[in-house]
């Protein structure tokens, strides 16, 4: 059994111990401002929303033009 002098020492360690994390805030910088894209973004937004466009609309068709060609391949589709 614990002494009731060494009561209090413990308490007064677990309570140290658990008061002693420390976080600060996140250091902001005003420099430089943030950019959410991992390129810069084009001078030329026309190209750029033809080429973003073609891209996605040619990754939606790939599956369509499979499952055609594997129809017309079976000729279940005529």
């Amino acid at each position: 059994m614990l002494s009731a002098v060494a009561r209090p020492a413990l308490r007064s360690q677990t309570l140290v111990r658990a008061r002693g994390f420390h976080a600060s805030r996140v250091a902001k910088s005003a420099d430089h401002d943030y950019h959410h894209l991992p390129f810069a973004w084009p001078e030329n937004k026309i190209s750029f929303g033809v080429k973003v466009s073609a891209y996605l609309i040619t990754g939606f068709a790939i599956p369509f033009v499979a499952a055609a060609y594997q129809l017309k391949k079976a000729g279940g589709s005529d």
